[in-house]
């Protein structure tokens, strides 16, 4: 095993890359033989999101390190080794996995109990979605993925390791990844379990994982558990700054990273709540968050109104930190961030009510385009996204749906509406023929009654509106989700514009 003589696997500043008095011992005793090809191995256990592009970093940042990125799906690692069809769409992820396939020390399978094996970090990034049964249903988080993945390292395992959580996981989960590495361990064999949560955005997580922000470590306050926490800081501290490697106790950690997703959270249904009273009252959202962004304790990010957060962490992470809280007997605690979720979940049906009163009481039969299915820019993802619920409200009115994403399949969106609604041909017959999935912008709107932004591409801040308008039946509504469109201009085109926020033409 590599533990605890982990080197600094990167070429770089010698004065941060000095070589130790271990390595000077380890050349002594290889002279003359040939060196091992890797100083250290790492396996992550998950090829989803968070553990392709994270270990695609590592593995570019490190040519010492040979990283192996494991899943269970077949489909899923074929379209990782194309480095070219990636099963997620992320902004310059292809060029950092060419990097590492092209090198060889990025490996992408399906021998997970192999790579374990010989691997001196696992780590855990696997989904862990709310619980939709049981103790807990709705709220907590469903933890067996992590559980099945400590029972396969401690049956596999020959040799010590450090096992890292990556996945976003209850406080405390540490406690039960290692009673089950200890109670299933090989004699002689030794586990150190750290919390290592990821801080990515979706469509930047490639700059947030080669200039992070901070990187996070806990683990157990023992000579051991600090001795591994130096390790795995070691592996970051080839490209990221020691001043921003964050090391703390395990259980503050985990809890990290719900509470920073749910003040995330917060200052979004926070600006959302007023964006409500500005439609009432004839003030201005926009000019409202600046206002108060310019202020350096408050800060501009997350102020932007819209028609809610998506993804799938900002809800999942507050419903677990409530679950946690209610846990525990904090019941105002819980009620104070349950109401962030209700905030979101009231500015959704808030705008799919608006397009129907705005729009004569009725879309029954009417052509409804929706620009954007992913849950933010930059992505394919869709979870949680609120483009599904916007399309659900509408269906329920018997509209007919068309929807046009840049990089969302109709596989993606119709799995998104099951998995989150409920929502399917056997629950709404009718349903594929009410949604449409369009290959562009213009034929998603041509003889439509009224456009909705969902998602904020780039691109639907620059098509050309009049074509657009001209295509519609009139009047020809627009109800800007995301307030990226210039209202101004497209009411002098002849749209009836509707801004979230914004004071004109929302009586």
């Amino acid at each position: 095993s590599h533990l605890g003589r982990l080197y600094r696997c990167c070429s770089g500043d010698t004065a941060r890359h000095r070589e130790t008095k271990t390595l000077q011992k380890k050349r002594k005793k290889t002279r003359g033989h040939k060196m091992a090809a890797y100083d250290v191995k790492i396996c992550c256990m998950g090829a989803g999101y968070v553990g392709g592009p994270t270990m695609a970093v590592i593995a570019k940042m490190c040519p010492r390190i040979k990283v192996t990125v494991v899943d269970l799906s077949q489909k899923i690692i074929d379209a990782w080794n194309t480095g070219t069809k990636l099963p997620i769409y992320e902004p310059g992820l292809e060029e950092v996995v060419a990097v590492g396939l092209k090198r060889g020390n990025l490996v992408f399978s399906t021998k997970i109990n192999e790579s374990i094996a010989e691997a001196d970090i696992v780590f855990i990034s696997v989904n862990t979605p709310t619980k939709t049964a049981g103790i807990g249903a709705g709220r907590a988080a469903n933890v067996k993925n992590c559980e099945l993945c400590a029972r396969t390292i401690a049956e596999v395992s020959t040799s010590d390791k450090i096992v890292v959580e990556k996945s976003t996981v209850p406080v405390r989960t540490s406690d039960a990844v290692r009673a089950v590495l200890e109670h299933g361990a090989k004699p002689g064999v030794k586990f150190q379990v750290l919390s290592n949560p990821e801080f990515l955005a979706e469509g930047t997580a490639v700059p947030d994982l080669e200039t992070p922000s901070r990187v996070l470590l806990g683990g157990m306050q023992t000579p051991e558990g600090l001795k591994a926490l130096e390790t795995v800081v070691d592996v970051y501290a080839n490209w990221v700054p020691r001043e921003k490697i964050l090391t703390t106790n395990l259980w503050s950690s985990e809890l990290s990273k719900l509470v920073a997703n749910a003040m995330l959270a917060q200052r979004v249904s926070s600006v959302n709540s007023i964006s409500a009273l500005c439609e009432a009252t004839g003030a201005d959202i926009s000019e409202i968050s600046r206002a108060c962004g310019t202020d350096p304790r408050i800060g501009p990010k997350f102020l932007q109104a819209s028609v809610g957060f998506g993804g799938s962490c900002f809800q999942k992470d507050i419903l677990n930190l409530v679950y946690l809280c209610e846990s525990y007997g904090l019941r105002e605690c819980a009620e104070y961030w349950n109401w962030v979720v209700q905030m979101n979940e009231y500015q959704k049906s808030r705008f799919s009510l608006n397009m129907v009163r705005s729009m004569f009481n009725t879309v029954t039969g009417k052509k409804i385009a929706i620009f954007g299915f992913a849950f933010k820019k930059d992505t394919g993802d869709t979870r949680e996204t609120a483009a599904a619920f916007i399309a659900r409200d509408l269906v329920e009115e018997q509209a007919r749906v068309h929807v046009y994403d840049p990089q969302v399949s109709r596989e993606s969106m119709f799995a998104e509406f099951k998995y989150t609604l409920n929502l399917s041909e056997e629950t709404k017959p009718g349903l594929g023929e009410l949604v449409v999935t369009s290959p562009d912008a213009y034929s998603a709107a041509a003889g439509a009654h009224a456009i909705a932004i969902a998602t904020e591409w780039d691109e639907f801040k620059t098509l050309d509106y009049k074509k657009i308008y001209d295509s519609m039946a009139k009047p020809a509504f627009l109800f800007d989700g995301r307030n990226i469109v210039d209202a101004a201009a497209l009411r002098e085109i002849g749209f009836t514009v509707y801004s979230i926020g914004k004071p004109v033409g929302m009586k």
